[in-house]
């Protein structure tokens, strides 16, 4: 086993996500009588966790009260719905394979509801992560570093010897906090720009990159 964990973001990066999100909001939005929204408005409002999609897709000026009915509405669709039309990008099965088989302990940590965390990781990905989280009621969602810096006690590996591999701005602001080196992916939710902008360094432009990128930062980590 080697001494440099791999934690994996979810949505965006692993799965692409987006139809079943956008169809769970705009569920939400019609059943409470408001419009619906497009799948790059949808792509804008993800990364900050199911809550957060719902205050950004609502009207503005929504009460708290009508935010978190529209946020259990979406929990209860989007748990029976999250498979419909979800689905790994071209390529990350094999990398992943390939990583588990070389050794790397890997993790998903997303701020997707945990219930659907499991879902997903369980029926696409089987056995190829030891531990997979979403958020949970009191525990700070990313980019806090609380979820990560857990998961990382549970692979044994200490934080600095982790690569967080994200598609977003809340990816590269996770792995700062939490003091681990970070790949930002770029097939993703957000583009190039906006992930330099937020202080991106090291890049992945397609998944059989993926071993490659992974090799050069687990290198600069042991000052190979």
């Amino acid at each position: 086993m080697k001494d440099t964990a791999i934690i994996w973001d979810l949505d965006g990066t692993l799965l692409n996500t987006i139809e079943d999100l956008k169809n769970a909001t705009n569920h939400v939005l019609t059943a409470l009588g408001y419009p619906e929204r497009s799948v790059e408005e949808v792509r804008r409002f993800v990364g900050n966790g199911a809550r957060r999609l719902l205050e950004l897709a609502l009207p503005q000026g929504c009460a708290e009260q009508e935010i978190d009915r529209a946020f259990m509405m979406f929990e209860a669709f989007y748990r029976d719905h999250c498979r419909e039309c979800t689905g790994p990008y071209v390529g990350i099965l094999g990398a992943l394979r390939s990583l588990k088989e070389a050794g790397y302990p890997m993790a998903v940590v997303s701020n997707k509801p945990d219930s659907a965390v499991q879902i997903l990781c369980k029926d696409y990905f089987g056995d190829l992560f030891t531990v997979t989280r979403g958020e949970i009621i009191g525990c700070p969602r990313k980019p806090a570093p609380d979820m990560v810096l857990q998961t990382a006690l549970k692979l044994g590996i200490r934080p600095e010897n982790c690569i967080y591999v994200g598609d977003s701005d809340v990816d590269v602001k996770t792995a700062r906090n939490s003091g681990m080196r970070c790949l930002s992916v770029l097939w993703g939710f957000r583009d190039r720009q906006l992930l330099a902008e937020s202080g991106a360094e090291h890049f992945c432009e397609a998944p059989d990159q993926l071993i490659d990128r992974i090799r050069i930062l687990e290198e600069s980590i042991h000052g190979k």
